[in-house]
């Protein structure tokens, strides 16, 4: 048994599957991918992996199934090598890349099954008498077990969370994970919370709203992701990169395709690289855009067209980022108080709220290069019909007056 010394968790312990996993070449290349995308663009130090955020889940997957004696050692050894392999499928930047790679393959990232059924991690996981296709199922959250990798409160939120408040600096990610951790098993094949662990759950759920709305969702990590999916999209196009390949590239390889691409590609990765990246030409929520704006996250391509033909610009100088509508899975999570399961969100009055809340600080965007932010934010305001905001007076306002 070696250890691992790991900034958020401390020692990490890996027993002879987990050091023979972690040696292939499929783990190895999450070292060259970066957790949180572009967000170093906002937080400097972000630039932490998904090669450690592995290892993190696995440790905490541990830890849980230590409490759990209804789980052989056999399938303890099976979760385990899941939640270090759970993220083998992430392409370059991670979540950047996901939804042109799933576009174009239609994998997601947590599709394992074909990466883990062939090559050195296959050769492992047969020496170690693991079922390639049982363990892909359990990535998916598609067994029992698997619940502990993929369900509303799993292991792979709580490393995420806390690792990324970590590496960002900011100070919302206090997630009382050891005490949620002793208070989850399994009851009627449904992994659950204790009453117990109530207020550890919630510092989760106020753990994700504050890092959706101070890192995930940041305007400027929204941008330049944007900016990223669309070189990724144009050179594939223009057949200058095989999305089957692109999945398993690393952030490097991705680069420097970029930066060696013609054109509109060649031209964002430039600006990536100068941190010159594309400026809010509108910047607005559903209270103002309504939720007909949500119809046109399926035609996004025709949708900047057209802002840019009202703007008089060319189409190339018009991103539209439209989110899905957030949703806290985690408030599905069940609580079990005198021997019956209640929904987190009505165990908990506190957790209720946070829906609202999440939804407050939904933001959709239109993204333009800053000599035409004016003429394009005014197109977009027509386009989407947005309502006229009202006006926020500051201090300095009040003084003038």
């Amino acid at each position: 048994m070696n250890v691992v010394l790991d900034p958020v968790h401390g020692y990490i312990e890996m027993d002879e599957i987990v050091q023979e996993l972690l040696a292939t070449p499929q783990m190895q290349r999450l070292r060259r991918i970066k957790q949180l995308g572009f967000s170093n663009l906002v937080y400097p130090g972000a630039n932490h992996t998904r090669f450690e955020h592995s290892l993190g889940a696995m440790h905490l997957a541990s830890m849980l199934m230590k409490n759990l004696d209804s789980i052989g050692e056999g399938k303890k050894k099976e979760i385990r090598a899941a939640a270090l392999l759970h993220d083998v499928g992430h392409g370059p930047f991670s979540h950047v890349t996901e939804n042109v790679i799933d576009k174009y393959t239609r994998h997601r990232h947590d599709d394992v099954k074909e990466i883990v059924g062939k090559g050195e991690i296959k050769e492992v996981l047969k020496k170690h008498g693991i079922s390639p296709g049982d363990l892909a199922k359990h990535v998916k959250g598609e067994t029992s077990l698997g619940q502990i990798l993929s369900s509303e409160i799993d292991v792979d939120r709580m490393d995420y969370l806390v690792r990324d408040a970590h590496y960002t600096g900011v100070a919302f990610g206090i997630v009382d994970y050891n005490r949620l951790i002793n208070q989850m098993h399994f009851y009627e094949d449904r992994l659950v919370v204790d009453y117990g662990g109530l207020k550890a759950a919630e510092s989760l759920l106020v753990s994700r709203f504050w890092m959706n709305t101070s890192v995930y969702y940041h305007h400027v990590t929204r941008i330049s992701e944007a900016m990223c999916s669309k070189a990724v999209e144009y050179m594939i196009k223009n057949g200058e990169l095989d999305p089957a390949r692109l999945r398993q590239m690393d952030d490097t390889d991705l680069t420097a395709a970029m930066r060696n691409a013609s054109g509109y590609a060649g031209e964002l990765a430039r600006r990536l690289d100068a941190r010159r990246l594309y400026k809010r030409a509108l910047y607005t929520g559903l209270e103002d855009a309504g939720k007909g704006v949500l119809k046109h996250r399926d035609k996004i391509e025709r949708t900047e067209k057209e802002i840019a033909e009202l703007a008089g610009v060319d189409p190339q100088c018009v991103i539209v980022d439209i989110p899905k509508t957030p949703e806290m899975l985690e408030m599905k999570a069940m609580i079990k108080a005198d021997h019956r399961l209640i929904p987190l969100n009505e165990a908990s009055h506190f957790v209720s709220i946070l829906q609202e809340a999440h939804m407050d600080n939904w933001r959709m965007g239109v993204y333009s290069p800053k000599e035409h932010c004016e003429a394009v934010g005014k197109a977009a305001k027509e386009y989407f019909n947005v309502k006229k905001a009202t006006k926020q007076f500051k201090l300095s306002d009040l003084e003038k007056t």
